[in-house]
């Protein structure tokens, strides 16, 4: 019986082993979990900042084509990026998505001598208020 006695306690500490992890074992896995994360958080804001540089683009895009709408049909160039809104040919200035909002835009004003009426020069262009640069290597303010 003795015998049968000390089984039993042998199988009983090999039991309460198996219910938890070693040392050891939780820092390999938290090392691995430390090198994906290293590798992925780049790749993840590198993804954010083309997702944002696509939206500019498109901001820019569509703010030259209706301020060259509302050149022609206006016969002079619109005074403010609001005017575009008030006359109905945006339904809200676009943000820009670098700087986080809709009043960092840098206008680019139109040459006096170079307008219908020169007597209001107005914007012809568009460029962001950012002092950063892309992806690319250009800066956001030459786009």
């Amino acid at each position: 019986m003795r015998n049968g006695e000390s089984m039993t306690k042998l199988a009983a500490l090999s039991n309460r082993r198996r219910f938890g992890f070693t040392l050891i074992e939780l820092m390999i896995v938290m090392a691995v979990i430390a090198v994906l994360m290293s590798v992925a958080l780049p790749i993840y804001t590198r993804s954010i900042q083309r997702s944002k540089e696509s939206v500019l683009k498109n901001n820019l895009f569509t703010l030259r084509t209706v301020i060259d709408e509302y050149t022609y049909d206006k016969q002079k160039a619109p005074q403010t990026l609001q005017d575009l809104v008030s006359d109905g040919y945006l339904r809200q200035v676009p943000m820009d998505p670098i700087t986080g909002n809709n009043e960092s835009w840098k206008l680019i004003m139109e040459d006096a001598t170079n307008t219908v009426n020169q007597t209001q020069p107005g914007i012809f262009d568009v460029r962001s208020g950012s002092d950063l640069t892309s992806l690319e290597g250009t800066p956001y303010s030459e786009w």
